[in-house]
């Protein structure tokens, strides 16, 4: 993969990828973080990928600009938290707390966006934990470990030595969301695809799920809308 600068106000990266099974160009935005790929059929010279880039610049900024704006984690701002809007305000004693319409955090102005996330990643391991755990039950097969990562190209992931991976994000949907995603997981220690067995499979442990897979579709992107400083 090598990386391209599209020159304008702003200046756009893009990825170059050759791919052996691409049959066209293809430009794509990814809806998660922005991140703009250009998918080159293997063998097919840079310089036509540059005249397509070029050829679909006014495309490519529209998207971009679409994209909802990011927001800078800290004292005032609004935040999600389990599908619920929060204002972040200054809080006493030691530990983050909600009351009410706001979220409460003690300490330094500076170190709110640090606190926040540390309370964020707290929360999102015992619910998808306990998500886990009881689909697991459920499915009756056990999972290795829980690994909680800040992916841009997936919430979720199951290894064939069962270790589930999670975005802790997922904590800042409606909490039906989480749960469809950690019950998704859970489903790959049976299937390992998603066949027809595989989604019945879920199904079966979760019950019916398109409107929360929907929900991800139509609003995941706006999960990495927040800044934390990192």
């Amino acid at each position: 993969m090598t990386q391209h600068i599209l020159p304008g106000a702003p200046p756009i990266p893009v990825v170059f990828r050759q791919s052996a099974r691409a049959r066209r160009l293809s430009l794509r935005v990814s809806r998660l973080d922005g991140r703009v790929t250009l998918t080159l059929p293997r063998g097919l010279p840079e310089g036509e990928g540059l005249a397509f880039l070029h050829e679909k610049e006014a495309w490519l900024r529209g998207q971009l600009e679409r994209r909802p704006a990011p927001v800078r984690v800290g004292l005032d701002a609004e935040i999600m938290v389990e599908g619920r809007p929060l204002r972040i305000g200054p809080g006493t004693g030691r530990s983050v707390s909600v009351c009410g319409g706001t979220l409460a955090v003690p300490g330094a102005p500076d170190r709110v966006p640090a606190r926040v996330q540390g309370f964020l990643k707290e929360i999102a391991r015992e619910r998808l934990t306990a998500a886990s755990d009881r689909y697991a039950a459920r499915l009756g097969r056990g999972y290795a470990r829980i690994t909680l990562r800040d992916t841009r190209s997936r919430w979720g992931s199951c290894s064939s030595a069962g270790a589930l991976m999670y975005s802790w994000r997922l904590v800042m949907a409606p909490a039906s969301v989480l749960e469809y995603v950690a019950a998704h997981e859970v489903a790959h220690l049976a299937e390992m695809n998603h066949s027809p067995a595989f989604w019945a499979c879920l199904e079966s442990l979760h019950g019916p799920y398109r409107l929360q897979r929907d929900w991800l579709r139509m609003h995941g992107e706006n999960l990495h809308r927040y800044r934390f400083g990192d």
